[in-house]
């Protein structure tokens, strides 16, 4: 057995410098140029950060919202440095969801990134927390993310078909991967399934030649981290091992990542963006 493992140490080497010949430069590693991307929850946030990443990067890439005007208008403004396409949908019923389906299925051919990005948030007191808060939340950020991949399958097959696998990219929360400090009851819940989901996905789509991560994003400016921001930024900072909020940068820079060929081999893991909070602090620090 050793003298077999000595031998297999042996050959290796020279595999992994046939492999390594083969990206003649560091940018053919990361590039994601040509690809067909949809980012729902497009038009602002972490939603955003990753659709401006794509167009600078020159990915063909459709946004969508629930607010059209602000969907359009950032269409718009990306359009001006690459091809950014926007596609309004309500994602928080299935009516929204098949609309958003069926227009990307009549535009393209194929689908090589989608990002499930759209969400949203709840909190109140225990003793308050309403239906209606949970139904919304569990909806938008879990439901609606299941059934848009399911009805865009056959785009992404369709990708997967070509040199590189398709990617599903889903967005979480380090409140999914720990216990928050505030009383968002349904939206960590939601971003738990999520993580679970990504794994689940993962596993049964891989067959398809499709990829399956998450993003577990910590504090970023973003209209849903806005309250808190505005109040706590400096103690949330200062609790950070890395000593701020994310940056867009941050964010884009992973969500590149995973759609190129350098994500080729990363599937049914979820990545979190925050810091270092989720490994060395457990969990968010109450302001």
């Amino acid at each position: 057995m050793a003298a077999g493992f000595e031998q297999a140490a042996v050959s290796d080497p020279q595999t992994i410098n046939r492999d390594v010949l083969k990206v003649k430069h560091m940018q053919d590693l990361f590039s994601i140029a040509g690809k067909v991307a949809l980012v729902t929850g497009g038009s602002r946030g972490i939603g955003e950060m990753i659709a401006r990443g794509y167009v600078a990067n020159g990915v063909k890439t459709y946004i969508s919202s629930r607010n059209a005007e602000v969907c359009e208008q950032l269409a718009t403004e990306l359009s001006r440095e690459g091809e950014c396409i926007a596609i309004p949908a309500d994602l928080g019923n299935m009516q929204g969801v098949d609309h958003l389906a069926q227009q990307l299925n009549e535009r393209e051919s194929k689908l090589d990134i989608l990002v499930n990005n759209a969400g949203a948030n709840w909190g109140a007191n225990i003793d308050e927390f309403p239906e209606a808060g949970w139904d919304k939340v569990m909806d938008l950020n879990l439901k609606s993310p299941f059934f848009l991949t399911q009805r865009l399958l056959p785009l992404l097959r369709a990708a997967a078909l070509s040199e590189q696998r398709a990617r599903v990219i889903n967005i979480g929360s380090i409140d999914g991967l720990s216990t928050p400090a505030f009383e968002t009851y349904s939206y960590a819940a939601s971003k738990a399934g999520i993580i679970h989901l990504t794994r689940h996905l993962a596993k049964f789509l891989a067959k398809d030649g499709i990829n399956v991560t998450a993003i577990a994003p910590g504090p970023f400016p973003s209209k849903m981290m806005a309250a808190t921001l505005n109040e706590f930024e400096a103690e949330i900072a200062a609790a950070n091992p890395c000593g701020r909020v994310g940056k867009a940068e941050d964010m884009a820079g992973v969500a590149i990542f995973l759609a190129s060929k350098a994500g080729e081999y990363v599937n049914g893991v979820t990545i979190p963006v925050d810091g270092g909070i989720t490994a060395t602090l457990g969990s968010w620090v109450q302001p």
